[in-house]
């Protein structure tokens, strides 16, 4: 009897390996683990001196005509790299029109924006700094209040050492960009697809078993579980305005192609339980109903409360660790400085 117990035992322990094994490979058929590295950027070196003077602009408020608002005011760190609100505070209180999405992996994205009109993060990190809504500055005001700050442009020449000028909007967008390509988050799911098979709970695998089942990772899948490809919102059943605005319609504004209305970028979803609310228009708050209405509208499917929960279990598995970021100590002003300003352009 006990041979017997002891082979019962020995092939069930089998067989919950092969199955761990098998789920592992399907999923490495879409997803893949963060790099261990800082990924390599386009025309643009990731350099210690880039990195430190990225990190300096990333937080600093005076690149924003009020003197208020930084890249960190909607990509706060400590909140999941989104700002946590319907949609993001700029200029003179103005709302913008669309949630903000992380900053954390965004360096892993195909594109930025929700309508993939930055082709990279610094294009992206150009867009607010002139946007109305935003920061509301102009590139000629930016360039001014860094020059005239003798740090910033020791910091630049480090930086930048083959510019003639350093002190530029472009190398302002480049230095971003190689900071941001630092907030790397790896996760419980990356040490998973490495190998460690303690790394997700039960729940976790069952709602990733789902995940791949019922077709989610059709959309959401690569290394960031999303941000590639174009989707419309929508795609079996539209949800209500209350979610989807008629008025927003998406990467259309970008093509002024018909077929692009109400057409995304993938989410990416690394992360995806600290940066509620979701979707383009911030306006479900619950992560569990953000899953739900994802598979009415796009799968045509109505998942049950178990299948649901367990999705969101997988989904968790994906919050990751930041790098340790120590806030940068800014150059003071100078009497050539711009001057704050509050107006409404």
């Amino acid at each position: 009897m006990r041979l017997l117990a002891s082979l019962f035992c020995a092939t069930a322990v089998f067989a919950g390996a092969a199955q761990a094994d098998a789920l592992r490979d399907t999923a490495k058929e879409y997803f893949a683990p963060l790099p261990s590295t800082i990924p390599a950027l386009k025309d643009n070196r990731v350099t210690p001196e880039k990195i430190a003077l990225g990190k300096a602009l990333f937080f600093d408020p005076r690149i924003s005509a009020s003197g208020v608002f930084s890249c960190y005011s909607c990509h706060n760190l400590t909140t999941g790299g989104d700002d946590n609100m319907e949609t993001s505070v700029g200029h003179g209180w103005q709302k913008g029109p669309r949630n903000s999405p992380t900053v954390l992996n965004a360096v892993l994205n195909e594109a930025q924006f929700w309508d993939g009109r930055a082709e990279d993060l610094k294009a992206q990190a150009k867009g607010p700094v002139q946007a109305g809504v935003e920061m509301a500055n102009t590139p000629e005001t930016v360039e001014a209040t860094l020059r005239s700050m003798p740090a910033y442009q020791e910091w630049f020449k480090a930086a930048f050492p083959e510019s003639d000028a350093p002190v530029n909007f472009d190398n302002m967008a480049m230095a971003i960009e190689a900071f941001e390509a630092t907030l790397i988050t790896p996760a419980p799911f990356d040490a998973w697809l490495n190998g460690d098979d303690e790394a997700l709970t039960a729940e976790q695998k069952a709602g990733l078993q789902l995940f791949i089942d019922k077709g989610c990772s059709s959309c959401h899948s690569g290394v960031n579980v999303g941000g590639h490809g174009y989707y419309p919102f929508g795609l079996i059943e539209k949800p209500g305005a209350e979610i989807l605005p008629p008025d927003d319609k998406g990467r259309f504004a970008v093509t002024e192609t018909v077929d692009d209305e109400y057409v995304f970028r993938a989410s990416p979803l690394r992360n995806i339980a600290l940066t509620a609310p979701y979707f383009h228009s911030g306006k479900v708050w619950d992560l569990k109903v953000a899953v739900q209405i994802m598979a009415e509208s796009q799968l045509g499917e109505a998942l049950s409360d178990q299948e649901a929960d367990q999705m969101v279990a997988f989904l968790d598995s994906l919050t990751g660790t930041l790098p340790d970021v120590v806030l940068p100590i800014l150059p003071a002003e100078t009497a050539t400085t711009p001057r704050p300003t509050s107006e409404v352009r």
